[in-house]
């Protein structure tokens, strides 16, 4: 059994502000945001609305087979001229990103003005954000956030999720 963790509304928007600080403080600014669905989509439209940001989105969580593939090979094309900050809940094993990275390289884009934002990342993940609000370590740390959307979820949906890949929580 996971350790569910929530995340309140209060400590999430205090990490959207966080890391709409962290952006304006380094001096790039996005011409879009691109919330990732289904976890990224409500902390990108904060997050937009925080910075004044233009948002789009694309979907990763469904799991439909090139569901977001042109989606991402639009954003391909637009990251040669625009700024792109794709947003995330999470970033835990990496996967996403890479397989966002990997999509719009095979689609003939750039990364070279694409970002990342998350409200949590690991520290052992595969790949790195540029923006965070808080860090944790999986190996250390193994509970599953349960984010204010979340709440409104079944906890047996919830626990069920968090069984997705088993090594994040055990």
């Amino acid at each position: 059994m996971p350790t569910l963790t929530p995340v309140d509304q209060p400590e999430f928007l205090t990490a959207v502000h966080y890391v709409a600080a962290r952006i304006r403080e380094s001096g790039w600014a996005p011409t879009f945001i691109i919330g990732v669905g289904r976890g990224g989509l409500i902390p990108a439209v904060f997050l937009s609305h925080a910075t004044g940001v233009p948002m789009l989105s694309v979907d990763h969580s469904s799991h439909i087979p090139d569901f977001a593939a042109e989606l991402l090979v639009k954003l391909a094309g637009m990251s040669r001229g625009e700024r792109l900050l794709f947003v995330d809940d999470i970033n835990d094993t990496g996967s996403t990103i890479t397989h966002i990275k990997t999509a719009l390289h095979d689609a003939g884009g750039t990364l070279d003005n694409v970002r990342f934002a998350t409200l949590i990342d690991n520290a052992v993940s595969t790949e790195t954000v540029d923006y965070r609000f808080r860090m944790i370590d999986r190996t250390v740390n193994k509970d599953w956030f349960v984010f204010p959307w979340e709440q409104l979820s079944p906890v047996d949906k919830v626990i069920e999720d968090s069984t997705v890949v088993p090594a994040r929580i055990a």
